[in-house]
């Protein structure tokens, strides 16, 4: 085989199925299914690497260790669903109150509709670190567009600045809360769960 046939990049552990994938978003991938099926104390970066199918070494070529992968899948969970909030605060035809309702929906379909469970990755004391600096951001951006769509309503207008909080944070609970109810039956469909928590969360905003 000549030079133009071969594959251009850092020498790989084992051949493996081309997924399509780039090397580091085969690191994230093979990060997301270790760090919650084994753990993410007991997934060492050997580990990592040698699911993406690279050396270890490599592995450093792409990312700097298991907290960029953890920080970076973390990020994952909140971005898609930020960038849907910021869609329906700026669009201001439909009520607010069906507008939370479908960022309640979408956002649980997010945290629940992947292969793995991430958002169970929330729950890690590690993400406390100021490493995650980055992750709080978003999840707190993300968390003042629930509270100015329970504010929009009819009812949410009424509230004092206190029982307003105390709603957005029951509503937000709620809606990261469904990891764990996912984590316990991850056979009921996703679509089931979304609905359900989408219509819970308006009865506790008070629509």
């Amino acid at each position: 085989m000549g030079s133009s046939g071969r594959r251009v990049g850092r020498p790989r552990a084992e051949r493996r199925p081309d997924s399509g994938l780039s090397p580091r978003d085969e690191l994230l991938a093979a990060a997301a299914e270790l760090f919650t099926t084994r753990g993410y104390a007991a997934t060492t970066t050997r580990a990592v690497a040698e699911r993406a199918g690279m050396r270890q070494a490599s592995m450093y070529h792409y990312v700097s260790g298991k907290e960029e992968l953890l920080a970076d899948l973390l990020e994952s969970t909140v971005t898609p669903s930020l960038a849907f909030a910021r869609q329906l605060l700026a669009e201001d035809v439909t009520p607010a109150e069906d507008r939370l309702w479908d960022l309640c929906r979408t956002d649980v379909e997010l945290l629940c509709g992947g292969p793995h469970n991430l958002g169970g990755l929330y729950l890690l004391p590690e993400v406390r670190a100021e490493r995650f600096a980055g992750f709080h951001a978003v999840r707190a951006e993300l968390k003042d567009a629930y509270r100015q769509l329970i504010a929009a309503t009819e009812t949410g207008g009424a509230l004092a600045k206190s029982e307003l909080d105390l709603r957005t944070d029951l509503v937000f609970g709620l809606i990261e809360g469904v990891i764990l109810v996912h984590r316990s039956d991850p056979d009921r469909p996703v679509s089931a769960f979304a609905d359900a928590t989408a219509d819970a969360a308006l009865r506790i905003a008070g629509v």
